[in-house]
């Protein structure tokens, strides 16, 4: 068996590659320096994040804050361009050059735990403390951040997902918007009357079509990991149910007709031009993020938000998600600073004080404390459609993805079985089957060469 050093470091050299490759071309050469110390006779705690423009602007009012807070610590940030987060943090980890705190959101924590590159973020905790943490966070907060009985990932603005509808259109099909479909399936049914085409027969408005194997497979009742069990489950009937729905919806409107309409579209905009404020599409499953960005650019859109109507017999308000985590390398110089700015961030130091840092991004936040805040009640009343996704975050049924070191590979696997499923390749049962197949394959390769599983 491989040390945890040897595994690392194996990982290193596999992962950053590309990061190698872009200290050749300058891509390293274009990250913002770190801001100069402000604070002589503090502590430095080195702050590693992956926000930038406005959003940097805000983190960076949350900084200040903290600095202003206390007088032994300093943190002091430094910007990372998104596309080498992960390897930056690698070579600098495993290299001895570490931040102290980072804030991540790829699904990273599993593998990285796993290796002993993060520091269990229990062990910094007093036992008290680490029990009301397990007691009052939202049940999800639970299955994202955590790697069997260790949190190494703490979250600083969960995500939930809901439908985005616009009243309007349902209007002119003849559908009440105040009486929205109760099952996944009528949902659907009715979306044909959303639909909207020109005369080459070609769409110019969507009105619903389901996607996301990884998050319907939970909706339907099935899911990729018992987590009361800790095994994965790919291959059940609710998982073959789930994704024989999205191939059987997807041929009804047309596959090469749904991506004729989407090529045209810019579906990551996170400014106006995302195509629900445009009007291309009536109904849109999507993240409580776009509810601040609605605000910003479209003020004047009606719109409502509702949990995803769960199909007969499956699940109300499930889901799969993930968020924003702060992560400690084991290799940090400065773990109690780090952790101070965790708690105050977090909400573990006091739910008030977090709850105005919350709502400064549109995040969601670690517990109904920090919900029930004043601050925070305040965002919901001027932000109602928000509401939502506070309401499926606090779900039994809103989980994260797998907590197993193969997370990445399965939720690639898992998106191209149902690209595979979609196009005709395979049909719905054989691309669960082959989905479950290539996870046991890559476990066994794992296991061989001294990976953890």
């Amino acid at each position: 068996m491989a040390t945890t050093d040897q595994v690392s470091r194996r990982d290193v050299l596999r992962w950053v590659g590309a990061g190698v490759a872009g200290l050749a071309t300058g891509t390293y050469l274009l990250t913002p320096g770190t801001e100069r110390r402000r604070m002589r006779g503090r502590k430095t705690v080195r702050y590693w994040h992956m926000w930038s423009g406005e959003w940097g602007e805000v983190v960076q009012t949350i900084i200040d804050e903290f600095n202003e807070s206390q007088s032994r610590y300093e943190v002091v940030p430094l910007i990372i361009p998104g596309s080498v987060g992960e390897s930056k943090f690698l070579m600098g980890t495993v290299g001895g050059d570490p931040p102290d705190v980072m804030t991540h959101w790829a699904q990273v924590i599993p593998t990285w735990g796993s290796q002993g590159l993060l520091l269990p973020l229990e062990t910094l905790m007093s036992r008290m403390e680490w029990e009301d943490f397990k007691a009052t966070s939202y049940p999800v907060s639970l299955t994202t951040g955590m790697l069997g009985e260790s949190l190494y990932g703490m979250t600083i603005g969960l995500n939930a997902f809901g439908l985005y509808y616009i009243p309007q259109h349902f209007i002119e099909a003849g559908l009440d918007p105040e009486n929205f479909p109760k099952s996944l399936e009528e949902l659907c049914t009715i979306s044909e009357l959303l639909h909207r085409k020109d005369r080459s027969n070609n769409y110019t408005r969507i009105g619903y079509v389901p996607s996301n194997f990884l998050n319907l497979s939970q909706v339907f009742g099935g899911g990729l990991y018992d987590f009361e069990k800790s095994e994965l489950t790919l291959n059940s009937e609710e998982n073959v149910r789930a994704m024989d729905f999205i191939v059987e919806e997807r041929k009804k409107v047309g596959f090469d007709a749904v991506n004729r309409f989407f090529s045209g579209l810019d579906s990551a905009s996170f400014t106006g031009g995302w195509p629900f404020i445009g009007g291309a599409l009536s109904c849109t499953f999507d993240g409580q993020w776009r509810v601040e960005q609605i605000r910003k650019f479209a003020p004047d859109l009606e719109y409502k938000t509702i949990p995803l109507p769960p199909p007969q017999g499956g699940r109300p308000l499930a889901g799969v998600t993930n968020g924003n985590f702060m992560i400690i390398p084991k290799t940090a110089k400065e773990v109690e600073g780090a952790w101070e700015f965790v708690r105050f961030w977090s909400g573990l130091a006091g739910s008030e004080q977090a709850a105005s840092l919350y709502t400064r991004g549109g995040w969601l936040p670690l517990n109904n404390r920090i919900a029930e805040a004043p601050d925070y009640q305040k965002y919901l009343r001027e932000n109602p459609e928000f509401g939502t996704f506070v309401k499926v975050l606090a779900s039994q049924d809103l989980v994260g993805n797998p907590p197993v070191p193969t997370q990445t590979f399965i939720m690639d696997r898992a998106n191209r079985s149902e690209d595979f499923a979609i196009r005709g390749t395979w049909s719905p049962r054989q691309a669960v089957e082959e989905l479950e197949k290539a996870v046991v394959e890559e476990q066994e390769r794992r296991r061989r060469l001294g990976y953890a599983v």
